[in-house]
């Protein structure tokens, strides 16, 4: 195991990292729980999309909010990690932490205002119920984030895409500062996230594979923080 050496001067983004971080699982574990109670959003045509919306609005409005604040506590993550972990392997840990920084920002710029833009739209369409013309106004400007939201690309840079980063960045950490239990469960993360993209080409029901790689992603992250937050502080106190 090669030991992380604090400089002091980065203690600050060692702990902004770690708190970032366990904040990040927490309201992960939220989200999930809000994503169960609402249902599993269709994988169809617009107005569905919006019927589905109209009846779960508080719900995602929840969700969206706590995804777009996971995406940006991501950035912090990813660099805090980069500083513990680049004197283990400074090329791998610059490739898994732009890849978190990546997905962070296609979520943010792609996944999330498509999100808002339906569900914006589910309330007009649950208003207008009884003018046809308006709603097939608003059904039709649901096609294109609907559309979007049911591509296979949302699945390459918000799961494919972390879920390489987790990996890289956990085969690092088996030789970093931080537990091994840390590390594997990066590790199994990201091999999870894999064959939930690249699985259901052969069998749907490797797409199920997210649902674990998501609840080890919460876990291993909260736990790398926690290290992250000690390594800020231990720096601090020297």
């Amino acid at each position: 195991m090669i030991a992380s050496v604090v400089h002091p001067a980065d203690s600050g983004l060692y702990r902004a990292g770690g708190i970032s971080a366990m904040v990040l699982g927490v309201s992960y574990v939220v989200t999930i729980v809000a994503y169960v109670l609402a249902g599993a959003p269709p994988n169809n045509e617009a107005e569905q999309w919006l019927k589905y919306l109209s009846e779960r609005t508080a719900a995602w409005w929840v969700i969206l909010g706590l995804s777009v604040l996971t995406d940006l506590l991501f950035v912090p993550v990813a660099i805090s990690l980069f500083l513990a972990l680049k004197n283990v392997n400074r090329n791998a840990m610059l490739a898994g932490a732009g890849l978190l920084i990546t997905f962070a920002f296609l979520d943010l710029a792609v996944t999330w205002p498509n999100y808002a833009s339906l569900i914006g739209l589910s309330v007009q369409y649950t208003s207008a119920t009884n003018d046809g013309l308006r709603t097939h106004v608003i059904v039709t400007a649901a096609q294109y984030p609907a559309a979007v939201l049911n591509s296979s690309l949302v699945g390459v840079y918000a799961i494919l895409i972390p879920s390489l980063g987790n990996l890289i960045i956990g085969l690092v950490m088996l030789k970093g500062d931080f537990s091994k239990l840390t590390a594997y469960l990066a590790v199994m993360s990201g091999i999870l996230g894999v064959v939930a993209v690249v699985g259901p080409h052969f069998a749907r029901v490797l797409g199920l594979a997210i649902v674990i790689g998501s609840v080890l992603t919460t876990v291993w992250v909260f736990l790398a923080g926690y290290r992250l937050y000690r390594l800020g502080r231990a720096s601090q106190i020297q």
